[in-house]
């Protein structure tokens, strides 16, 4: 054996070494990249029905949704007939305080006068009541004065 041929050989031998020392990690490698498959399969057999359970749900919700929105309409509909109920209460109140205002003006000026010669009239009675009391009071007292002397 030459130089050249042992030079080949402990090439051949470290390139083995080489390989045998990089294929551990390889098959470890390996290892973990299945493992790591099985899980996605794993969990891609889970999930699949649960993504079905979450369709279904979604369906669900939409109907759901649409007969909120049903009602919803309905509701807006109702409220705008209370909308007209209420501008017509408005307008029959505002033609009741005008009507009030009306009658209030018309029958005030006659009230006033009657209640104003009423006034007068007691006020004149009061006072004639009390000229005359206060006359018999004077006669009275001129009486005894005279009656005194």
């Amino acid at each position: 054996m030459d130089a050249g041929e042992v030079a080949g050989l402990i090439a051949a031998i470290a390139f083995a070494v080489l390989v045998i020392l990089l294929a551990v990690p390889i098959l470890k490698l390996a290892g973990t990249v299945g493992a790591a498959t099985r899980a996605i399969n794993d969990l891609t057999d889970r999930t699949g029905p649960l993504l079905g359970d979450v369709d279904e749900t979604v369906k669900s919700v939409n109907v759901a949704l649409g007969q909120v929105q049903v009602s919803l309409d309905g509701v807006n509909l109702q409220l705008a007939k209370v909308d007209t109920i209420t501008e017509h209460a408005a307008h029959v109140t505002a033609n009741i305080a005008n009507l009030s205002t009306v009658v209030s003006a018309a029958a005030a000026n006659p009230l006033i006068k009657v209640a104003s010669f009423g006034y007068g009239l007691r006020k004149a009675a009061r006072a004639r009541r009390h000229a005359d009391v206060e006359r018999e009071v004077r006669d009275t007292l001129k009486q005894r004065r005279k009656a005194a002397r």
